[in-house]
């Protein structure tokens, strides 16, 4: 597993708080969504933070490394390339699924859904990982995802299922303590029985975010302040290790910069008070101290300080059994995969397409979970093309919610708002002629070339009828 390097105290950066984030004191390092850069044209504001020593890690959010596919070479190869111009010292991603293949090409979840805690699923999601580490010039660390739903059969905990993956591949570990919590809410699961049987010694760094509970769901937002239940998940996990490196995540309804310091202050207070009790001091020699109780990951120097901020590895205490299972393995057989694949597939067939929930699944949660897909991709195309609200007025909405409910987004956002276009145009939609035509020039700008069909034919037409209004 190699050295951790010491983060300290972070923050996601995000381009609603750019300059907030560089106006907060004590923040050591910053992580940045990856598909959100461009790696020859940073945002001036990383620039900047990278002159004055701030450490930036680029987390990713689609590369499915959960997914029964084998990772896209291409999504690797612009990770690797982020990490690169950033002088990363590792890069993160999520242990989940975003995309299944179907008939009629890939469904695209637009969002992160767990992945089977089963030893199939291990191998799979295992061999991707060692693809993944081995196309990336930095070391790879990996997420727990909050989850609204679960998968029925089930063969490990969580806990069991992420010591498996780290022994296995030596992967570093992403803690979200928040995840913990959306996960203790939604599915009844022990955050202390996890953090029990995951090997602390490889947290890479940890993640504390907010949300909210709606009808006895708990929704991981990342838009509201983190509650008291997550700093204590985080006092719990604390108690145990030394986390590397703590991050606040924001990414919707940003406040003030002083309430992003004082909730920065909340973790570091947590932290303080929750430290575990040190043996003995450093000595001049490096010896690092000792934490207990046992049970925890007993933290060792490996050589004494490496770099400006210095740097330790793990050793791990009186660690929980291992989970009954088949053993380490070499790369998973393609009877794997295709078991992950069948049950991915249905599964996302019914979140975004409409086909039958599974057997097994809880129906009102896939429902649930269905409505909340839609509704993000509706906040997100709005996001990315806020021309359709300004065209489609109060209609907007519930427009993109019917459309979203029958139609798989097939290739991300960007692509998810030319196909919401296209839909309301072939169905002569909208109602009134001027925003129809307003639409229409919008999608005939961006869509660029078509192969000849139905779609092409209508939008000739459209077209034909804009050349009397064109300047």
């Amino acid at each position: 597993m190699g050295e951790t390097r010491e983060l300290g105290m972070g923050i996601g950066w995000r381009p609603e708080i750019a300059d907030a984030v560089e106006g907060l004191p004590g923040v050591d390092w910053v992580e940045v969504v990856a598909e959100n850069l461009c790696a020859g044209h940073l945002p001036d504001s990383l620039l900047r933070l990278r002159e004055r020593g701030v450490t930036v890690v680029p987390h990713g959010v689609s590369l499915g490394l959960g997914g029964a596919d084998r990772p896209d070479a291409g999504r690797l190869a612009d990770l690797a390339a982020k990490a690169t111009a950033l002088g990363a010292p590792l890069v993160t991603e999520h242990i989940a699924f975003v995309r299944a293949a179907g008939p009629a090409g890939a469904l695209e979840a637009g969002h992160l859904l767990p992945v089977q805690r089963t030893w199939d699923a291990l191998e799979v999601l295992c061999e991707n990982v060692r693809i993944a580490q081995d196309a990336l010039p930095v070391p790879l660390a990996l997420e727990n995802i909050a989850a609204l739903i679960s998968w029925p059969g089930e063969e490990l905990t969580e806990g069991q299922f992420l010591a498996e993956l780290v022994e296995r591949t030596g992967v570093r570990l992403l803690i979200d303590v928040a995840n913990l919590h959306t996960n203790h809410v939604n599915r009844g699961e022990d955050p202390s029985k996890a953090l029990d049987e995951l090997p602390v010694e490889a947290i890479a760094y940890v993640h504390v975010a907010g949300g909210v509970e709606r009808d006895g769901v708990w929704h991981d937002t990342h838009a509201h302040p983190v509650p008291r239940p997550v700093l204590d998940i985080l006092a719990d996990l604390s108690s145990r290790v030394a986390p590397p490196g703590v991050l606040l995540e924001r990414d919707d309804d940003f406040p003030p910069a002083p309430a992003l310091a004082a909730e920065l202050t909340a973790i570091r207070d947590t932290l303080t008070r929750s430290a575990p009790v040190r043996l003995g001091s450093v000595s001049s020699a490096g010896a690092a101290p000792v934490a207990v109780p046992a049970g925890a990951a007993v933290p060792a120097t490996c050589g004494g300080p490496a770099g400006p901020a210095g740097a330790t590895t793990a050793v791990r205490a009186e660690a929980a059994p291992a989970a009954a299972g088949p053993g380490p393995v070499r790369g998973a057989d393609e009877e794997a995969r295709q078991r992950v694949w069948v049950a991915q597939a249905a599964l996302l067939s019914a979140l975004v397409a409409g086909a039958p929930v599974p057997e097994g699944f809880d129906r009102a949660r896939v429902r649930v979970q269905s409505r909340a897909l839609a509704a993000k991709r509706a906040g997100v195309v709005a996001r990315i093309a806020p021309e359709l609200p300004r065209i489609l007025g109060g209609g907007y909405r519930a427009a993109f919610l019917a459309y979203a409910m029958a139609r798989p987004m097939r290739d991300g956002y960007r692509r998810d708002a030319l196909d919401f276009a296209e839909h309301l145009l072939v169905a002569g939609e909208p109602a009134d002629p001027g925003a129809r035509r307003r639409l229409a020039r919008w999608w005939e700008e961006r869509a660029g070339e078509r192969p000849p069909g139905p779609v092409a034919r209508l939008l000739r037409a459209v077209r034909t009828s804009l050349r009397g209004v064109r300047p």
